[in-house]
């Protein structure tokens, strides 16, 4: 449980620095929407890795720019998720409305991509020969 709470606090950090970088690169820094993005997500990845890697996962043996690349990959995946709900829900099933993009990006995508997330973060970034099929640790 310990490790799921702290991967759940890391994941609301990063948000919060994701977030907070893109409102000041859109507004007052006055960058383009997909450039404020790129940046803001590449800043929100970091302050996750960092976070796991000093928090949530540092008894894990191995750090370095390798597993920063693969949790990089992980969480363009789970970004990948959240488009795949809100093209399924807005192109596929025709809620267009933009509520209905918020409950399948932000609600069910974010859902999904965080267990994505975990999993990948889990065993394929800070993976402990110690835990076998374990997914408290």
């Amino acid at each position: 449980m310990g490790e799921l709470l702290g991967f759940a606090a890391v994941g609301s950090l990063a948000y919060a620095a994701d977030l907070g970088l893109f409102v000041w690169l859109r507004g007052p820094a006055g960058l383009d929407p997909l450039t404020a993005k790129a940046l803001s997500f590449l800043a929100g990845c970091s302050v996750a890795y960092a976070g796991n890697a000093l928090g949530t996962y540092r008894h894990a043996a191995a750090r370095g720019p390798r597993q920063y690349v693969i949790f990089f990959a992980v969480n363009i995946a789970g970004a990948l998720v959240q488009l795949l709900c809100i093209a399924v829900s807005h192109y596929g099933f025709g809620f267009t409305s933009p509520r209905a993009d918020t409950v399948s990006g932000a609600g069910i995508g974010m859902a999904l991509a965080t267990v994505l997330r975990f999993w990948g973060t889990r065993s394929l970034v800070f993976r402990g020969e110690d835990r076998v099929g374990s997914w408290t640790g």
